[in-house]
Formats: structure tokens, sequence, C-alpha cells
């Protein structure tokens, strides 16, 4: 009997690499079960929020939005051709 081909060969490292992956993935799910996240203390969500809330805040000055949203008269708007009656 002839040795394997090169194509079994690829293939069982394919199943090889994936089944790495799975063990690899399966190890930082339990790492990330076993250690406390970090994100949790409120004193840092509160930091974030603020920052968030002041980015916002940034983006919207920039954007002048709220500002004059009643006025939509200063707004282009495209012409549609007129008919005419032959």
């Amino acid at each position: 009997m002839p040795g394997r081909g090169r194509s079994s060969f690829t293939k069982r490292q394919k199943e090889h690499t994936r089944q790495q992956k799975q063990r690899d993935k399966a190890e930082r799910r339990i790492q990330r079960k076993t250690e406390e996240p970090s994100g949790t203390s409120s004193d840092s969500s509160d930091l974030d929020l603020s920052e968030l809330q002041k980015h916002a805040a940034e983006q919207a000055a920039l954007f002048q939005m709220g500002a004059d949203d009643g006025d939509i008269s200063s707004i282009p708007r495209e012409r549609s051709p007129e008919k005419t009656e032959p």
C-alpha cells in the first residue's frame, strides 16, 4: 500500500489546527470565567459615561445639531421638471 498523498496530510494538518484553536478558545473562555471582570467598578463606568457624554456634546456642537432644526427653508431642494401640457 503506497504512502498517503499530500491531500491526506493537509487534511490532517487542518484538523489539527482546528482542534488546537478549539482548545485555545476553551482555555480563554475558562480563564475569563475565573478572572474577575476589571470593568465592573462603578467609578470607571461613571468616568466612561461622562467621557461619552462630553464627546457627544462636542460632536453635536461641531455639526450644530439641534440649532435651527425648525428652519428647513435653508435646505436646498431638487427642482423637478415642470410639466407642460400639449
